[in-house]
């Protein structure tokens, strides 16, 4: 299961290293892209597959179908990590997610986010004080 949270330093050429925790559960092919808030999203082949099977009977001729497709797919890299678990962070997703200096790691059961560590920090700081309004209307929406 893909859960925790940790940071990590951006090393020399926009090169991270996804923690061993996720690398042994997500492999070493993972597909990265846009996530929202402005995290990089970070899946397995499995994973993406399902993801993309989401828009399987979805028309193209829907604005939101394609906008949804050009942000997610469009925005996708397919990683091959190295030994140690690295990889270089694309530009294209670099400069999405303001990622320089650190980055933060969170495991959402079925996928990662990679955050720049400063605002992974700043999102806290909303959700923290936030918490439990965010719990009751999670538990309304499965009341319907």
């Amino acid at each position: 299961m893909l859960i925790g949270e940790f940071t990590n330093k951006v090393g020399e050429k926009s090169r991270i290293a996804l923690p061993k925790k996720f690398r042994e559960i997500l492999g070493e092919s993972v597909i990265i892209t846009r996530g929202y808030e402005d995290c990089i999203i970070v899946v397995n082949e499995k994973q993406w597959d399902k993801l993309l099977s989401a828009f399987g009977d979805q028309p193209f001729t829907k604005s939101s179908v394609r906008d949804t497709r050009r942000y997610l797919i469009g925005g996708a890299s397919e990683i091959n990590l190295d030994e140690q678990g690295r990889f270089v962070l694309p530009k294209n997703l670099k400069e999405f997610a303001e990622i320089f200096k650190e980055v933060t790691f969170i495991g959402l059961v079925d996928w990662v986010e990679i955050w720049s560590k400063e605002k992974w920090d700043k999102r806290m700081e909303m959700i923290k004080p936030n918490a439990a309004k965010i719990a009751e209307k999670l538990q309304e929406i499965n009341e319907k």
